[in-house]
């Protein structure tokens, strides 16, 4: 009998925890009365607290301990949900409580306001600045021209550079040891009975200028990019010359003579770094030129005189080709804007 009556109470308590469980409803604000959910769980300890008196000691410690539990377990759903089905969620404001800086506050209106100063650069620096900058430029000339006889020797330009495309300098040209005037051509001359009066070249001078008016890079060998740039050159100077005495080279003995003289030219650079580059130039030197006569006089008395000696003056093209390497002084340098 009392085992029956222990049972009954057991079932009273587990019928209570369900009620408990499915309760749901609004949190409760202030002054209202508890949530039924609570009220399941004070239910259910109640019920297991007077299931325990009836049963006695034995029996009641077992149902108490069974409806206590149960009945604690009421108020919750598995799953640790809160009650009324919410899940627990996150404040983002906590990140910007503790770290302040990860959350920057922007009135959008202000910096909609604010006028744009984006600047696109839509082509690159230059690679090697010219400006301010003094160019050094030791090379190697030889004749493109003379058939007959060819006038190769080394060369300096000094350029300064007044802006990044416009250059004021010098250049000057050493001939004298190096003028050639092959055996062969002596040898055609004098079985032919042809003379061609020939000149040689001692040294000559110029001041130039220099305009930078393209420049940019192209790829080469795969893997390098080479930087250029193409000048046109000009300017006015002098050159010493004299005639090679062929038609008479018994008597005649030139000095010689300084001439003015122009010259135009186009040029090549490729850079290596920002500073050292390898040339290539071509140039016309043009000036008027005095020749060997091709008479000789009668007499021997006019034939040494120097006057007879020398025929017309003929307008003379000497190009040239100038291969050699530029070195730019400072080697360094700012540029002025950060693009």
């Amino acid at each position: 009998m009392k085992k029956t009556r222990v049972g009954l109470l057991v079932a009273a308590a587990l019928c209570a925890m369900p009620a408990g469980a499915w309760a749901q409803g609004k949190k409760p604000a202030a002054g209202d009365k508890p949530a039924p959910a609570e009220a399941g769980k004070a239910a259910g300890k109640e019920a297991g607290k007077e299931a325990g008196k009836e049963a006695g000691k034995e029996a009641g410690k077992e149902g108490a301990g069974e409806g206590g539990e149960v009945a604690g377990e009421g108020g919750e759903e598995p799953g640790g949900e809160e009650p009324g089905g919410e899940e627990p969620t996150s404040d983002l404001g906590d990140i910007c409580k503790i770290d302040p800086a990860a959350c920057p506050k922007l009135d959008m209106n202000k910096e909609a306001a604010k006028p744009l100063k984006e600047q696109i650069y839509a082509v690159q620096q230059i690679f090697a600045l010219r400006v301010r900058r003094f160019e050094v430029n030791p090379y190697w000339s030889f004749s493109l021209n003379d058939q007959f006889v060819s006038h190769p020797g080394p060369g300096l330009a000094l350029n300064y550079y007044i802006t990044n495309v416009l250059a004021v300098g010098a250049n000057f040209n050493y001939y004298q040891p190096f003028n050639v005037d092959s055996d062969f051509n002596a040898q055609v001359r004098r079985a032919a009975r042809v003379g061609v009066p020939l000149t040689e070249y001692n040294w000559g001078a110029a001041l130039n200028f220099t305009y930078v008016p393209a420049y940019g890079k192209f790829a080469g060998f795969g893997d390098f990019i080479f930087h250029y740039d193409a000048y046109v050159v000009g300017g006015v100077g002098a050159i010493s010359t004299r005639p090679i005495p062929v038609i008479d080279p018994d008597n005649r003995n030139f000095e010689w003579e300084n001439r003015i003289a122009f010259n135009a030219g186009l040029g090549l650079r490729i850079f290596f770094n920002r500073w050292f580059a390898a040339t290539m130039e071509v140039r016309d030197y043009v000036f008027n030129d005095k020749l060997e006569n091709t008479e000789i006089p009668a007499t021997q008395a006019d034939q040494q005189k120097e006057e007879n000696w020398y025929g017309e003056s003929k307008l003379t093209n000497a190009v040239q080709a100038q291969v050699g390497v530029s070195i730019f002084i400072p080697f360094s340098f700012d540029y002025r804007l950060p693009k």
